[in-house]
């Protein structure tokens, strides 16, 4: 909800749309930012179409939304990706988002990646893909 408030008018959010990420693989983000231009009753986005992947942790998708779909979107060419995590301990904060973008650098082994550009459990402050200042504790609400 927060970014559909705040999302400029050439970027739309999404929900429940798969991304054919090659050939053969297809994910379906939590929630994505897509261009604008893009029509609104596809099903199956292309990586192109995409600007944000945003994923929402639980105990099940861990280890896959912090290892494998980060590296299947960046090898895509999505430029930006967010991993929302929510901690039920006392001791921790209970929503931290990490915030990733595509980075021109390779990884050792010639694949592209993600660099992080914000980690907080407090405050989101991005100039792309749009200027964001997330109150994190909104996503809690």
């Amino acid at each position: 909800m927060w970014l559909r408030a705040h999302a400029p008018d050439h970027l739309r959010v999404t929900q429940a749309v798969g991304v054919a990420l090659d050939a053969k693989n297809t994910r379906q983000p939590d929630v994505l930012l897509r261009r604008a231009d893009v029509r609104a009753d596809r099903s199956l986005l292309q990586p192109e179409d995409v600007v944000l992947a945003v994923e929402v942790v639980s105990p099940g998708t861990r280890r896959i939304d912090r290892f494998a779909k980060p590296a299947e979107y960046a090898a895509a060419g999505i430029p930006f990706y967010w991993r929302v995590e929510f901690y039920w301990r006392v001791e921790q904060d209970p929503v931290h988002v990490y915030a990733y973008r595509l980075s021109d650098r390779l990884s050792l082994g010639g694949e592209r990646q993600y660099e992080l550009v914000a980690d907080s459990a407090e405050l989101i402050a991005l100039a792309e893909p749009f200027e964001i200042k997330l109150p994190v504790a909104e996503l809690a609400g």
